[in-house]
């Protein structure tokens, strides 16, 4: 576990992961997520709603509340949460990652993605604007 979440937090990529879960007969898959690149994620695609803008539903908005039971895994704690199914990595009481389900990651990526390149600041489309403004029509030409 430390290896690949070094591996995350170094470049600040989400590593897909195979995990055999205490329990269950077959292996599961997730994506370790560090938690800063989570959370520019649900800055941008916020994940209260369970709809992006486009009205596609959040993979895991349908899904059954799970009990969570922390597992300790050496220097690591494993929170298992009980909306959504994710999956918090705790090292010394911080979390510094999340496991998620492959296709909520993915959803969550592209709606941030998409929100954030539509985004402009006041100042940035204040100028934008000037400059469509200047631009003659294809009339004009």
């Amino acid at each position: 576990m430390e290896r690949v979440l070094a591996l995350a937090e170094t470049v600040g990529e989400p590593v897909t992961v195979t995990f055999m879960w205490e329990g269950r007969e077959r292996a599961e898959r997730a994506v370790l997520v560090p938690a800063a690149t989570l959370a520019l994620w649900e800055h941008w695609a916020p994940t209260a709603f369970p709809t992006n803008g486009a009205g596609e539903e959040s993979p895991t908005a349908a899904e059954e509340p799970e009990l969570a039971h922390p597992a300790e895994f050496g220097a690591f704690t494993l929170f298992r949460r009980r909306v959504g199914g994710r999956t918090a990595v705790a090292r010394d009481g911080v979390v510094v990652a999340e496991l998620l389900d492959p296709d909520e990651a993915r959803w969550l990526r592209e709606a941030a993605r998409n929100v954030r390149q539509g985004f402009m600041d006041p100042k940035q489309k204040a100028a934008f604007e000037e400059f469509l403004a200047r631009q003659a029509s294809p009339g004009d030409q």
